[in-house]
């Protein structure tokens, strides 16, 4: 029972955190949701990339009415990049299962070294 409250408290502290990156750049969240996945949750890697696309698809939802609200998106200038978005989950998703997690997880942490890099320039 305890290890159960103490499990559901991670993955609220891992909803938490993806939810603020997610409020403060618009995007990233799971960049801070798949480590503590993995990590303090106990997710194998497959599970924690899924799960993570599965818990910021509603986060990048709200955030994205947030902003459209206050007045800080422009959509007509959104819609090729959704429509390229739409075309490059597809073929993630199906490429995904193929790929070895040892490439996933390069790949994914390369993603996190170059989103740091550039928000450092």
């Amino acid at each position: 029972m305890r290890e159960s409250r103490s499990r559901t408290g991670w993955f609220a502290l891992a909803g938490a955190a993806a939810g603020l990156v997610n409020g403060f750049f618009g995007g990233g969240g799971g960049m801070a949701l798949v480590p503590m996945l993995a990590g303090k949750c106990g997710l194998d890697q497959r599970k924690a990339f899924a799960t993570s696309v599965a818990v910021i698809a509603p986060l990048c939802a709200l955030s994205a009415g947030i902003y459209w609200y206050r007045g800080n998106m422009d959509v007509q200038l959104a819609l090729p990049y959704l429509a390229g978005g739409l075309i490059g989950g597809l073929v993630g998703g199906k490429v995904y299962r193929q790929m070895s997690m040892k490439l996933l997880r390069r790949a994914f942490a390369l993603l996190i070294l170059y989103g740091g890099v550039r928000a450092l320039l």
